[in-house]
């Protein structure tokens, strides 16, 4: 170092300029909410409506109903739902595991 010369801080850029939205954008909670009840809905009727006939859509909502709220379908069993679809308790017992893998309820 030379007498008389200046020493200077060396000038740090900034930590990251980033212009993703995420960053710059407040939050709006409810937005947020709905958006996220949407997508829980639509994988609901997704995988109710993923039969080809009425009658299975039909069974895959009864199931539905069965593990979300049994309340809606007056307290039926797994076996009752099959027994009045003219279904094995095997298979009705494969939807609604198949329902709580694909919504990520569990049992």
């Amino acid at each position: 170092m030379k007498d008389g010369s200046k020493v200077t801080a060396k000038q740090n850029p900034p930590m990251k300029n980033n212009t993703d939205s995420f960053f710059v954008e407040a939050l709006d909670s409810r937005q947020e909410a709905r958006a996220l009840t949407l997508e829980a809905i639509c994988r609901l009727l997704i995988w109710m409506a993923d039969e080809p006939s009425i009658e299975d859509r039909g069974l895959r909502t009864s199931v539905a109903l069965y593990c979300i709220r049994p309340d809606l379908i007056d307290g039926e069993t797994l076996a009752r739902i099959g027994d009045g679809s003219g279904r094995t308790r095997q298979h009705i017992h494969k939807l609604a595991v198949s329902f709580r893998h694909t919504t990520g309820l569990k049992s």
